[in-house]
C-alpha cells in the first residue's frame, strides 16, 4: 500500500478490503472526500493517480479573467490526474460524497509488474480521456445549443450501466461544462422533454426515451 506520509492533506482515509488481482489497489490507498471538497488543486503537484471508486468528480480550471471552465466529470471507474507536467491543469473536487484509490506517481516504475500495469492502464485511461476532450471541443464549436444538452444527456447516459441516468452535477454544472448559460439549459432540458426524447423523474433522474430519434437531433 502507498505510503501514508506521502497522501495529500485533504480527503481521510478509510479502510479497503483489497481485491488482490488489481494492482492499482494492492499499491493504493483509498481517500474520502465530503461533497464540494478539493481533491487537488489547479497548479498543484501532479505527484498522485486517483482512480475514481465511488461518486462523481469534476474537472474544473479557472479563467485568466476569473471565469469557471468545467473541462470532463468523472464516474466510479475513472482514472484522472494524470499530467504531462509536474503540476495539474486543472482542479478536481468532489460533486458528492466520493471515495478514490490513490498511487503515487513517481513509484510506479520502482513497483515492479505491479507499477508496470498501473501504468498501462494510466495509458489507456489518458486515451479515453483525450478522445472525450476531442469531443468536447467539437460540441463546443459546432453544436446548437439543443444539440449540445442533447449530446451531454446521450453521453451521461452512455457511461451509466443501468436505463435510468443520474445527473451528480448541477445545472450551472452543466451550463459552464457546454459553455451555455443557466437558463438555456434548463430551457433545452424541457425542449428535449417536450419532443419525448428523454424523460426526467425529478431534476437529476432521467433516461433516454428514444435513442434513435435523440442521435438524429444530436446529429442534425
Amino acid at each position: 500500500m502507498i505510503a501514508q506520509a506521502s497522501l495529500p492533506d485533504r480527503g481521510r482515509i478509510v479502510p479497503m478490503t483489497s481485491n488482490l488481482s488489481d494492482p492499482f489497489e494492492r499499491l493504493g490507498a483509498v481517500l474520502r472526500y465530503a461533497a464540494g471538497e478539493e481533491i487537488y488543486a489547479q497548479e498543484e503537484d501532479a505527484d498522485l493517480i486517483y482512480r475514481l471508486v465511488s461518486g462523481a468528480v469534476r474537472a474544473t480550471r479557472l479563467l485568466s479573467d476569473g471565469r469557471r471552465q468545467i473541462s470532463d466529470f468523472y464516474f466510479p471507474g475513472d482514472m484522472f490526474g494524470m499530467e504531462n507536467g509536474p503540476v495539474h491543469r486543472t482542479a478536481a473536487e468532489a460533486l458528492g460524497d466520493v471515495e478514490v484509490l490513490v498511487v503515487k506517481r513517481r513509484a510506479l516504475r520502482l513497483l515492479g509488474e505491479d507499477g508496470a500495469q498501473v501504468e498501462r492502464m494510466t495509458w489507456r485511461s489518458t486515451g479515453e480521456q483525450l478522445e472525450r476532450a476531442q469531443d468536447h471541443m467539437l460540441l463546443l464549436a459546432r453544436k446548437s445549443a439543443c444539440e449540445k444538452v442533447a449530446s451531454f444527456l446521450a453521453e451521461i447516459a452512455n457511461r451509466c450501466a443501468t436505463p435510468w441516468a443520474l445527473l451528480p452535477m448541477s445545472r450551472q454544472d452543466i451550463a459552464d461544462y457546454l459553455g451555455l448559460t443557466i437558463e438555456t439549459v434548463s430551457r433545452m432540458v424541457t425542449q428535449l422533454q417536450q419532443e419525448g426524447l428523454v424523460v426526467f423523474d425529478g431534476c437529476r433522474r432521467f433516461r433516454i426515451a428514444h435513442r434513435g430519434r435523440l442521435a438524429e437531433r444530436i446529429a442534425a
